[in-house]
């Protein structure tokens, strides 16, 4: 097989066709669908069905296609960072990122970067921590923003902040942020809760438990939009971090106050994959990342937030030690 297959390969999985694929490539159809047939005689099995609606991989292709592109991408950082010349950082890095994070970060991290590092080209994965962790062991993303997570024999974490989780109900609550909510006062209520598992509901229960409290559920999901949509329909309260809701809250779409008695936090950490030495456009990330986070802790874009310094002796300014 050779990277004209593999990318053929690809961009067929991705566009959902044939058609798509060429038109994405710059190349005549039958030639697209010469290198898909001749990846699968090579390989001896199928790896699309076709179909009506198109092309749909098979369980072969499903396997191929992510090897195949986490192939395509080191290729492509290699080259990336392949310059004649000393001169400044270039590279692609992938940045796995916090759902419940993302009003905060997001905007300003790409600005930052597109400022101060050019050269580099950034991508952008979303998900909940548990599943970016798993990228991070699996090499797809090359860094990630976690929380309550301590370095592993894979992994090396960076603390970077602690922030509040928040009691949030409807507007006609009346929460403020100067009247700390008691656990107590939530045990009768119906809350909307992230399925069990999810790494924000394991930080949720432990609350709980130190509480010797049971919370009343009506219902779970695995989606902050959707612990949103229904606390707005009258479903029930919810807890979310301070950073996930804060935005929400200054529009008056929410009211919110810190959860006390006990006081629940989460610590939120930058993480590494120990397997190797990172690549220079993704050591700048992780050197930029901690700035910009920092900076909004510090000047209170980040709500409820308390910086903890990772710095200290043997580690880079970013606060991880790149031969470790």
């Amino acid at each position: 097989m050779d990277l004209k297959q593999l990318t053929a390969l690809v961009t067929v999985a991705e566009a959902g066709s044939v058609t798509g694929a060429a038109r994405l490539l710059h190349l005549v159809q039958p030639a697209v669908t010469r290198q898909i047939r001749s990846l699968e005689q090579e390989l001896g099995v199928p790896l699309f069905e076709r179909t009506r609606q198109g092309m749909r991989l098979t369980a072969a292709g499903t396997v191929l296609v992510e090897r195949a592109r986490r192939a395509l991408t080191e290729l492509e950082r290699a080259r990336a960072e392949i310059r004649p010349e000393p001169g400044p950082v270039t590279g692609i890095a992938t940045l796995g990122l916090l759902e419940s994070a993302l009003d905060v970060v997001i905007a300003p991290l790409v600005d930052h970067m597109r400022r101060h590092q050019p050269g580099i080209r950034l991508r952008l994965l979303t998900a909940y921590s548990g599943h970016l962790q798993q990228w991070l062991d699996q090499g797809d993303v090359d860094l990630s923003l976690l929380y309550n997570l301590r370095s592993t024999p894979s992994l090396r974490v960076r603390p970077l902040l602690r922030e509040q989780l928040w009691a949030v109900a409807p507007p006609h609550a009346d929460l403020t942020m100067d009247r700390p909510v008691p656990l107590s006062d939530l045990v009768a209520r119906p809350m909307v809760m992230p399925v069990a598992g999810h790494g924000l509901r394991i930080l949720i229960d432990q609350v709980y438990a130190r509480a010797g409290q049971t919370p009343r559920i009506a219902i779970e999901t695995n989606s902050m939009h959707v612990q949103k949509q229904l606390v707005l329909a009258g479903s029930g309260w919810t807890i979310l971090p301070a950073a996930g809701v804060a935005s929400d809250v200054a529009a008056g779409s929410f009211s919110a106050a810190p959860l006390d008695d006990p006081e629940a936090t989460r610590d939120l950490v930058l993480g590494l994959p120990r397997t190797s030495r990172p690549a220079p456009a993704v050591e700048v990330v992780a050197r930029e990342i901690v700035t910009v986070v920092r900076a909004l802790v510090e000047s209170g874009a980040w709500p409820s937030a308390e910086w903890l310094d990772g710095t200290g002796p043997g580690r880079s300014p970013g606060g991880l030690d790149p031969n470790r």
